[in-house]
């Protein structure tokens, strides 16, 4: 089973034991227990899943790992036969979750809601 999440603006293909390095959300702790709701797409037993928009009843269960930062980033700007050189870094911010449960809705009528959707 694998979900594609909608996680801080950006899409990661997620599977339940998977350990994700994301942009850091500030608002979550270590240790902390979270769910991400925007489920675009999920795939369990060969069935699909996929929303308009997102998938309704879908949610990814995550627990905040860590926070940190990536390796150091350089930007060197040069201009020829000018003298100009600049030389600029900087270290992207990440969250470090591991996905836990990724859930499809239990309801009848959601799925066929979902199923509905699809064939439009």
């Amino acid at each position: 089973m694998y979900a594609i999440v909608e996680i801080a603006g950006k899409q990661f293909k997620v599977s339940e034991g998977d350990i994700v390095f994301v942009p850091r959300i500030e608002s979550l702790e270590e240790g902390a227990t979270t769910t991400f709701d925007k489920v675009l797409l999920v795939s369990s037993d060969g069935k699909v899943s996929i929303g308009e928009e997102y998938v309704k009843g879908a949610k990814v269960t995550a627990t905040v790992i860590s926070h940190g930062k990536d390796k150091k980033i350089l930007v060197y700007k040069y201009k020829a036969k000018k003298n100009e050189r600049k030389m600029q870094g900087h270290r992207q911010p990440y969250t470090k979750i591991q996905i836990e449960k990724i859930t499809l809705s239990s309801s009848k009528k959601a799925a066929a809601e979902n199923v509905e959707e699809n064939k439009d």
